[in-house]
């Protein structure tokens, strides 16, 4: 039974290998299967900038990254030295996470269908965040949000960047995307 489980890919990647790709490949009018847009990974980012006064801060914020990915994040350091930020060259300053394959898709499904839902006054996510190669930015304020993270977890809140790479080349085709994926964006006022 353990082995059947392990074989089930995640529900958007089949929906998007099934059903997605044919769509996409017909309204934005491609000519090769090749050219649709795809998700390429997500990376989850955390700014500790604080992290250099308060230690606990660092683990609290690994705990959360590490429940709510799955995966064990990296820590980000500080490149050089900015005297008014009180930060020197490699000091701590962050850590990151990046999903690829099925485990960004299961991320992408819970964040799409749990997790966003349940933000306060939530009127869709921002349609003006798409970068020049098309990846979409996401930002949270909170990370309780998330159905993983317990009260004890809680106990110091941060917030977080989701980034989404598409490769696709433009924003049209990467907003299309990730609109059949489930991303709820706002509404546009005509």
């Amino acid at each position: 039974m353990a082995e059947k489980t392990k074989s089930l890919k995640p529900r958007l990647l089949m929906q998007y290998n099934d059903q997605i790709i044919k769509e996409l490949k017909s309204e934005l009018k491609l000519d090769n299967i090749n050219q649709v847009p795809r998700l390429e990974k997500i990376v989850l980012n955390i700014g500790l900038g604080r992290a250099k006064d308060d230690k606990r801060l660092m683990e609290v914020a690994t705990n959360t990254l590490r429940k709510i990915t799955g995966q064990q994040p990296i820590q980000t350091v500080a490149k050089q030295s900015i005297a008014s930020f009180k930060l020197r060259e490699g000091n701590k300053i962050g850590l990151k996470v990046t999903l690829r394959g099925q485990k960004m898709y299961e991320f992408m499904d819970r964040l799409v269908n749990i997790v966003l839902p349940r933000l306060r006054d939530f009127h869709g996510v921002s349609n003006n965040a798409f970068d020049a190669q098309g990846n979409y930015s996401l930002g949270l304020n909170d990370q309780t949000v998330f159905p993983e993270i317990t009260f004890e977890d809680s106990s110091i809140t941060h917030g977080m960047q989701i980034v989404f790479v598409v490769q696709s080349g433009s924003k049209e085709g990467s907003k299309e995307l990730l609109t059949k994926l489930g991303m709820p964006f706002e509404k546009e006022n005509k």
